[in-house]
């Protein structure tokens, strides 16, 4: 067995058990899958607390929007009476707007930050320092936990809306978010040792050998064929103030004559 280090630049992210017998192509797929499974986890347990704090996601139309604004423009909620908390809401206004305000009660609240604690530790960095492989399995396992309380919660689901059930659904959008630069696919994660590229089609014993105890130190970065190593740097996804510019509008510039 090889177990491999997965790292996002120097931060640890998780340890990940292979066999030496396996397909370089087959260890890229599983190793993505698990970072962009953990990137969800972090997702949906940014938003529970919103959800636990403020009650259902207000629908996008109405969200930003003050309550005299919302009464001139003649809006209204279908899904207030529709997802209403187990034991009854307790109103927590939401000063940005884009919650109903509506929460769910102490007891349902500490039954969703509770269960948000413990699916981040069973995916944490932390798993690292305690030499814990993490597997496809936990990553499901989180989320099925985080999905059980929200259950629990709101038995008759969440609005479709609302972007812990797109989450769940699959159907995430995270075009311009910061969320949208880490995830990762198959093509963009490519493995290395002791600083030289790993070619597809191979398997790791080609590199590693059959030595239980070898480590490998495996870094996200995008793939680029036929270029030099540190070329990843001129890259999108690489590039921390392009969020920045497409807020700012400077995106898509172009200089000279049309």
């Amino acid at each position: 067995m090889v177990q491999l280090q997965v790292k996002r630049g120097d931060e640890n992210q998780f340890l990940f058990t292979t066999s030496v017998d396996a397909q370089v192509d087959t260890v890229i797929q599983q190793i993505a899958a698990i970072y962009n499974g953990r990137l969800k986890v972090d997702r949906i347990c940014l938003e529970i607390p919103e959800l636990a704090e403020h009650g259902i996601s207000l629908p996008p139309n109405m969200q930003g929007l003050t309550d005299d604004q919302i009464v001139d423009l003649k809006l209204r909620d279908e899904w207030e009476d529709k997802c209403v908390p187990s034991g009854g809401p307790i109103f927590r206004k939401d000063d940005i707007g884009r919650r109903n305000g509506h929460a769910p009660n102490d007891k349902m609240k500490e039954v969703l930050m509770k269960t948000v604690e413990e699916s981040k530790a069973l995916i944490s960095n932390k798993q690292v320092k305690a030499n814990v492989c993490v597997t496809m399995e936990m990553v499901k396992e989180a989320l099925d936990q985080l999905r059980g309380a929200v259950t629990i919660v709101y038995p008759m689901g969440l609005p479709p809306h609302d972007p812990i059930r797109m989450e769940f659904d699959e159907r995430e959008d995270l075009t311009g978010t910061q969320a949208s630069l880490q995830v990762i696919s198959e093509d963009e994660c490519q493995l290395w040792w002791a600083g030289k590229e790993m070619q597809r089609g191979k398997k790791l014993q080609d590199f590693v050998g059959k030595n239980e105890k070898t480590k490998l130190v495996v870094k996200i970065q995008k793939k680029l064929e036929d270029a030099d190593d540190d070329s990843y740097l001129d890259s999108q996804w690489s590039d921390r103030q392009a969020l920045k510019r497409q807020f700012q509008g400077l995106t898509n510039i172009k200089w000279g004559p049309r």
